[in-house]
């Protein structure tokens, strides 16, 4: 795992993988947009230069949406636990090998106080120190907030741009699949997102399938990686490629379905339902509980969000709120070939 990629000489200023990966894939999404507005827009010209302007607005969407629901739910856990003494000074202490020793020491819960203290890190220095909700290169960023950030934006700057709000959702969707998948490889890279403990039976699988976290002694010397320190040298679940291999299947379907789609909005509408039925699915794998939980432990915050999201593809399906597809679907940049 390389949480920090490198550090700026003479500077320090840290370098770290999650932050480049998520803007690399930002970047290949707005270039890949742009090439299907080439071929699937109204004008093959001027809609991929109008969409490099809303693509400022859909950043901002993802970024600000994701972050606010990150923050959103590790305040709201902090908030809600019942901190001790020893707690809150370990907190509120450097973290490193000596503080947790001395919790562990000399709170009467031990192993389990600093367990529980770890989980509440996130929200406990957004409380303390606010500048800290900024640092979006740390990592801490939820897919659904970002993805509802970018939609609504998404949809208001497309208007104002002078897009077809329906097209360049669609269009935007499949090129921000591919841009996810980049991204979450970050997620690996920095040990957010991470998987469920794998049983015995299943330990002995490969790559991308399983993944091994790295050892006690490398998480102390790395304390920028979000994995947590009871799963050292242990093998996870690789949800982190798991989601990104969901995002590369569904950026194919949306280049698929682009071409033959019947009104604007189709391919969004499944792309989105599919998404929530993917997601939902890998939350069963995953071992982190920071989005929270729900009914007893039964759904997560991200299954409980997938729901809603399946039935708004479905509802999407079903009313077809967009214009009809024009040209029976042939690529605008292909008719305009034909023309000329």
């Amino acid at each position: 795992m390389h949480p920090v990629l490198f550090h700026i000489p003479g500077l320090g200023f840290p370098i770290r993988s999650f932050g480049v990966l998520v803007a690399a894939g930002m970047f290949l999404g707005i270039w890949v947009w742009g090439k299907l507005l080439e071929r699937y827009g109204d004008d093959p010209v001027q809609d991929p230069i109008r969409s490099s302007q809303v693509a400022v607005w859909v950043v901002v969407g993802v970024m600000a949406g994701a972050r606010l629901l990150y923050v959103t739910v590790e305040v709201s856990r902090t908030l809600g636990a019942d901190l001790t003494e020893q707690q809150e000074a370990y907190l509120a202490s450097d973290r490193g090998p000596q503080a947790a020793s001395l919790l562990v020491r000399t709170d009467p819960s031990g192993p389990e106080a600093l367990e529980e203290a770890r989980k509440v890190e996130g929200g406990y220095d957004f409380l303390h120190d606010p500048l800290k909700v900024l640092f979006v290169w740390q990592g801490g960023l939820v897919m659904y907030g970002g993805l509802a950030g970018a939609i609504l934006l998404g949809l208001w700057s497309s208007k104002r741009h002078g897009l077809d709000p329906w097209n360049a959702l669609d269009t935007c969707l499949v090129a921000g699949f591919l841009g996810l998948a980049i991204g979450r490889w970050g997620c690996l890279l920095v040990g957010d997102d991470f998987g469920s403990l794998v049983p015995p039976s299943a330990a002995d699988l490969p790559f991308p399938i399983t993944v091994t976290v790295p050892s006690a002694e490398w998480l102390a010397n790395h304390p920028q990686s979000l994995f947590p320190h009871d799963l050292a040298g242990k093998t996870i679940w690789a949800t982190q490629i798991w989601m990104s291999a969901n995002a590369i299947l569904l950026f194919l379907i949306g280049w698929f379905l682009l071409r033959w789609r019947r009104w604007r909005g189709q391919v969004a509408a499944v792309l989105i339902a599919l998404y929530a039925v993917g997601r939902f699915t890998i939350e069963n794998f995953r071992g982190d509980e920071i989005r929270g939980v729900w009914f007893g432990g039964a759904l997560s915050t991200s299954q409980l969000i997938s729901i809603l999201g399946l039935a708004l593809g479905l509802i999407l399906l079903v009313a077809k709120p967009g214009p009809p597809a024009r040209r029976d679907e042939e690529p605008a940049g292909e008719a305009a070939e034909k023309s000329a």
